[in-house]
């Protein structure tokens, strides 16, 4: 799950301890949190648009499929005229903060490790900001953090 840390970076997750992941506005984003996120899946949060963007540390998904009351606020940056109460049609996921990496790994990093060649992160094109990956992609994001 990526954010611009100048938005909502690992440290904000750190100080509130839980939070809705509301915002997302691409639909195969929404659709990675509605069907593929689970209560108990880990996440790495990545730092996208830093100096370095990096994978910044863990998180874990707490409540699933929750209607993103962004949509419905017209004062928010997020508003989207076409959702209503009976059909938000975008949803957010709840995280709550696990740890910083000691060592963030930055995309020089990720690149760097073989083992991560076909990660959608590192494939051209790419910016969804809610991105799957495998068990053995987490495992070695984590190993490289620790």
């Amino acid at each position: 799950m990526k954010s611009e840390p100048s938005t909502y970076s690992i440290d904000d997750l750190a100080r509130d301890k839980c939070t809705l992941w509301e915002g997302v506005r691409n639909y195969q984003a929404r659709n990675f949190m509605m069907k593929d996120m689970k209560v108990g899946d880990d996440f790495i949060f990545y730092h996208s648009s830093a100096e370095p963007s990096s994978a910044a540390g863990l998180g874990r998904i707490t409540r699933v499929c929750i209607p993103d009351s962004t949509a419905l606020n017209k004062k928010s940056e997020y508003y989207d005229a076409k959702a209503t109460i009976d059909n938000p049609i975008w949803y957010c996921v709840e995280v709550k903060f696990l740890e910083k990496f000691a060592h963030p790994q930055s995309l020089d990093d990720l690149r760097a490790a073989k083992a991560l060649s076909n990660m959608l992160l590192l494939k051209r094109g790419t910016r969804l900001s809610v991105q799957p990956l495998t068990p053995d992609e987490f495992q070695i994001i984590c190993k490289m953090g620790q």
